[in-house]
């Protein structure tokens, strides 16, 4: 009898002390049944029990259940549990995998879904005994040089109660113009509200350019560690790194790994890819000051990545700085780290740090979520980006309302979740448009702001007809 039905059925007192007794003993050892067999090898498996049962009470069911009794048969036990039995069996449907066995984690438990799907970080247990437990409630998604992931993100957030950033790490070339130091490669952050980032056709051939510039960066390379002996197949790059995804060092590295010429992706970069080195190779990367131009000119909040990584970070972070930098990173998952605590000082920058999370595992690879920020770090990025983000929200508002476009609508609703989908219902007033976005991209504080509340009473003379839920 499974021992989760003993609270729910009548048994006698003495039945139920010598159940739990046999249990204690089954589970620990000992006791009286130290030398016998235990209770559950006969019921499964003893047949001249499982026969004689049979004879004089009946089976049911596959056998683990009873005919009702009608007759004072002695076994007060099997008594009650048939007694109760039919009020359990008549209001409890349970039905998991195929009716003959089950698989825990791919079975459907919780609705439709695959157990696993559920719950994946106890999934991610299961299968990873390295596998970190912890609780992202924030998520900023910044591809490499595009923001097509942002759509998928959002809506793969929704389901775990977590809001995402939309964002992108530009790849960018610093050079030192007359300084001391050479030229090296400089990645920028950029974090835009739940909007996006305004003029985003431009932003887009930006970013598009560089992409470009990948494809070329990523054949030279291959070219390169062929002349080094080292063969490699351009498509055995390309398929590593996905359709429609420009290669990159990475995605190299991992072909290196796969075709035997390295041990690791560390030692791929050590020997071979790291900037200079003799299978590296540059690609059509903007200036770093043009790019921190064209973020804030956008909308976003600009944010100096791994500056650690850098040759001469000094110089660099100073003319980032008077080209409108917002902010460097200076936590890791090893903690902050002092001299670009003190550079973020100097230069009146807001503090981050992030995982880095590249969704390959392995070593040297940080977890996701394994930066601590520290929560006045985080007030400290907010007291910053909020108003950087209204007035964006502000400008792709107003633009709309100046020239009531597809273009304009189609910038509103980009990173609106399930808007094509069938769950998603028409707005047919331009207000409920406005009030089921500004609900999810401002505080109640700023939706109050006179110049929002005059924009939600513009768009509410405007018809649009388009699926949409909130955030």
């Amino acid at each position: 009898m499974p021992v989760y039905y003993m609270p729910i059925l009548r048994i006698p007192r003495s039945i139920r002390l010598r159940l739990e007794q046999i249990q204690r003993d089954f589970l620990w050892g000992g006791g009286a049944l130290g030398w016998k067999t235990h209770l559950v090898k006969w019921v499964v498996k003893g047949k001249l029990f499982g026969n004689k049962f049979s004879r004089k009470y009946g089976v049911k069911d596959g056998g683990w259940y009873t005919r009702e009794g009608r007759e004072g048969f002695g076994v007060g036990l099997w008594k009650e549990i048939r007694k109760e039995g039919s009020l359990l069996s008549n209001n409890i449907v349970f039905s998991v995998g195929n009716g003959r066995r089950v698989r825990f984690w791919k079975d459907s438990w919780c609705g439709d879904e695959a157990f696993c799907n559920s719950f994946p970080s106890l999934y991610a247990l299961v299968v990873s005994k390295e596998e970190w437990v912890v609780e992202v409630k924030v998520l900023a998604l910044t591809d490499h040089d595009t923001m097509s992931g942002i759509p998928e993100a959002l809506e793969a957030a929704h389901k775990f109660g977590m809001r995402i950033i939309p964002g992108v790490e530009i790849s960018t070339m610093f050079s030192p113009r007359g300084e001391s130091g050479s030229e090296e490669p400089v990645h920028v952050l950029a974090y835009y509200s739940s909007c996006g980032p305004t003029r985003c056709e431009e932003l887009e051939k930006f970013l598009a350019n560089i992409r470009d510039g990948r494809y070329l960066r990523a054949k030279n390379m291959v070219l390169k560690l062929n002349n080094l002996k080292l063969p490699l197949k351009w498509e055995h790059v390309a398929k590593i790194a996905g359709k429609g995804v420009a290669p990159g060092r990475l995605h190299v590295a991992r072909a290196m790994v796969e075709a035997g010429h390295v041990e690791n992706l560390r030692q791929a970069f050590a020997r071979y890819l790291y900037d200079g080195g003799p299978a590296y190779s540059t690609g059509s990367e903007p200036q770093a000051e043009e790019a921190v131009k064209l973020i804030c000119e956008t909308g976003g909040v600009a944010v100096l990545a791994h500056p650690w990584a850098l040759k001469n970070p000094v110089t660099i972070v100073r003319r980032l700085k008077d080209a409108g930098l917002h902010g460097i990173e200076v936590y890791r998952s090893d903690g902050k780290l002092a001299a670009f605590n003190d550079l973020a000082d100097d230069y009146g920058l807001v503090k981050l740090g992030g995982s880095d999370y590249h969704g390959r595992g392995g070593q040297g690879e940080s977890d996701l979520g394994s930066v601590n920020l520290p929560v006045l770090a985080v007030h400290d990025f907010l007291k910053v980006a909020r108003p950087i983000w209204c007035n964006a929200i502000r400008n792709i508002l107003e633009s709309y309302i100046k020239e009531p476009s597809d273009m304009n609508l189609e910038q509103i609703t980009r990173f609106a979740r399930n808007r094509n989908s069938k769950g998603g219902s028409p707005v047919g007033c331009g207000k409920d448009l406005i009030d089921l976005c500004l609900s999810s991209w401002l505080t109640n504080e700023e939706r109050q702001n006179p110049e929002f509340e005059a924009i939600k009473l513009k768009f509410s003379n405007i018809s649009i007809n388009v699926p949409i839920e909130s955030n």
